[in-house]
């Protein structure tokens, strides 16, 4: 699969300078544009539109220095309908306006062609499943919290800590399905898993369909398959590492990609640092050939 991304990006490569077709880069990837986006996020520590702007400005940089083309020439080379709208894009890569920089040679930064390869780090695996799981409901509180790739998320933290006796209690009695137990669901608002990115944080149970409470959100799940990733290690920093390989390692390594649809996490709670077992649960669907 790396491959074919690696092919994918070419294709971006090329592009730079029209309109870029997200879709058929997700084609040549042999991927879905939903998973294509998230995995090149994950795999690049940024969203694909930063990096597509950043290589942009990156080439339009070079041609603003050289002086051969107007700045509007330029711009419009780089898809941007106006100076202004060109200026702010350049201004956000290289800290400088492009008129500017034209007229006192300054130094910008440049964005360099990304390609992806394999780094073997060591000899551990991965334990998983692959469960088909019918329609179901969560039902618990959500809060609206910003994505933490390391440490301690302080707003998750206060959204946990928030809820009442009561309402624990009445989530309890309406489990009814796997994974058991009180969880939390990441819903991901965009397709970036860049930190700061905002997301739909969740705890509750895994309830029937109808399941319904006065006092609790409900978020209705369809019906799909689900990698299971069992994990063991120290709270939190285990389950942030397992998150990232799982979109660095797993994926590309796998006939499968994501599908939008919460991730799920059930975790015995325990002080941070100190170890506990974990389930990851994240919704995919198998790559047919």
């Amino acid at each position: 699969m790396l491959d074919r991304l690696n092919q994918a990006l070419d294709h971006i490569e090329t592009r730079l300078d029209r309109e870029l077709d997200v879709a058929e880069a997700a084609r040549i990837a042999m991927t879905s544009e939903y998973h294509f986006r998230r995995l090149f996020s994950a795999l690049a520590g940024m969203p694909l539109s930063v990096y597509v702007r950043r290589r942009r400005m990156t080439l339009a940089g070079a041609e603003v220095l050289d002086g051969e083309r107007t700045l509007l020439d330029v711009a419009v080379r780089y898809g941007y309908g106006s100076g202004e709208a060109f200026a702010r894009a350049f201004r956000s890569v290289h800290g400088i306006g492009p008129g500017e920089a034209r007229r006192t040679g300054a130094t910008l930064t440049a964005q360099p062609r990304m390609s992806f390869r394999v780094v073997v780090e060591g000899s551990s695996t991965m334990r998983y499943r692959i469960v088909e799981k019918e329609a179901f409901r969560i039902v618990g509180r959500k809060a609206r919290i910003p994505l933490v790739h390391e440490g301690v998320n302080a707003a998750a933290a206060a959204h946990v800590a928030s809820l009442d006796e009561r309402a624990i209690v009445r989530m309890k009695e309406l489990a009814g399905g796997e994974p058991e137990g009180v969880l939390s669901a990441a819903v991901h608002l965009s397709d970036s898993r860049e930190e700061g990115t905002e997301l739909d944080y969740w705890i509750g149970v895994v309830a029937d369909p109808g399941a319904t409470a006065e006092e609790l959100d409900t978020l209705d799940v369809p019906a799909g398959t689900w990698a299971v990733f069992d994990d063991h290690g120290p709270y939190p920093s285990a389950l942030q590492e397992l998150w990232r390989d799982v979109f660095t390692q797993w994926f590309p390594s796998n006939p499968y990609t994501s599908r939008p649809g919460p991730e799920l996490l059930r975790t015995l709670p325990v002080e941070i640092g100190s170890p506990t077992d974990s389930q990851l649960w994240i919704p995919v669907e198998r790559i047919r050939s």
